[in-house]
């Protein structure tokens, strides 16, 4: 299981995986800056067909002139609503990506890089029964919008956009984008920018088909795609790669995507 598992990885982890995935539109920039936020709000609408993923993010990154922090951080509060107005994915609608803009905004200005928040909220579980992971992204949820609301803006319907470990949710959207910003870019693949995290910390972004694969492989037996199962599933996967077990996550995405394990 092992070797197949590791030889999947390395087949799945390359550059013809790019093209049609969300990670394409983060893969347009070279600023990490411009990597990260791309990446945060891209990542935020990958539920959907893959074609109206990458259309609606490459909308979102028009509307801020393809300059997504410059733009986030110099815009007004003002300026940042205006260009979220119409904007509309499934049920990501014009005021949950004007919220979305003004709490990136403070993050930027408050930390300097999203990446400080997460790093922030990993040290946070130390001491206790949290995993890492989940105390990061919990602590970013926390920042995320009490950030939003010092300037105004209540979560209201915006919070199930931003997922909560400790509230059960599989978190695969953003255990996604964790993957983008810190596993290596050996591959050409993810980007390795965050090296405040370790690849040995990550969650892998499980949804229906990745859990499905896991279950026919006997990785998990539990039938729930929560948080639960995702920590059973990394176990489960550290045993196979300790040091970078979520690059698995190629592996299960292509035998059930590709090759319709």
């Amino acid at each position: 299981m092992r070797s197949f598992l590791l030889e999947k990885a390395a087949e799945y982890e390359s550059l013809s995986f790019i093209a049609d995935d969300p990670i394409a539109i983060p893969h347009r920039y070279s600023n990490p800056e411009d990597i990260e936020v791309a990446g945060f709000l891209t990542a935020s609408l990958a539920w959907g067909n893959r074609k109206s993923i990458l259309k609606s993010a490459n909308a979102l990154m028009g509307r801020m002139d393809h300059q997504p922090a410059e733009f986030l951080r110099d815009a007004s509060p003002n300026e940042l609503r205006d260009a979220t107005t119409g904007f509309v994915h499934r049920t990501f609608q014009e005021r949950d990506a004007a919220l979305f803009f003004i709490a990136l905004r403070g993050i930027l200005k408050r930390y300097g890089r999203l990446e400080n928040v997460f790093v922030e909220g990993h040290g946070l579980s130390q001491g206790t029964t949290v995993s890492p992971m989940a105390a990061a992204i919990g602590h970013f949820h926390q920042v995320f919008f009490n950030i939003a609301a010092e300037a105004g803006w209540p979560a209201d319907r915006t919070k199930k956009h931003v997922a909560q470990p400790q509230k059960g949710s599989a978190a695969k959207r953003i255990n996604m984008y964790t993957r983008w910003m810190v596993r290596p870019a050996t591959r050409g693949v993810d980007f390795g920018i965050w090296k405040g995290l370790s690849p040995a910390d990550l969650m892998i972004p499980l949804d229906v088909h990745t859990g499905n694969v896991a279950r026919k492989l006997g990785l998990i037996d539990r039938k729930a795609n929560d948080w639960q199962t995702v920590e059973l599933m990394m176990h489960a996967l550290r045993q196979v790669d300790p040091e970078d077990p979520v690059r698995m996550d190629f592996a299960l995405f292509g035998l059930g995507a590709i090759e319709g394990f």
